[in-house]
């Protein structure tokens, strides 16, 4: 799925992704960063995710992947 991120707290881990098609909001797992590029997010950032078994945003993934049809890729 691809969306942009809402929210971010670097303290807690908390955040909100929202998804570009319908505008869902999906709040980050607790595990949404482990194995990224990103240590940190910010609002407005496009990203890439996948949902757990929770419905929770996971897997976070730079938003400039080919699929979201980035110039140059």
């Amino acid at each position: 799925m691809q969306g942009v991120v809402k929210a971010f707290n670097p303290t807690t881990g908390d955040g909100v992704v929202l998804r570009d098609t319908d505008l869902s909001e999906y709040e980050l797992a607790p595990d949404a960063l482990a194995g990224s590029i990103f240590r940190m997010l910010r609002q407005g950032q496009r990203v890439n995710f996948s949902l757990d078994g929770a419905g929770r945003a996971t897997q976070l993934r730079i938003g400039s992947e080919r699929d979201m049809g980035t110039p140059g890729y």
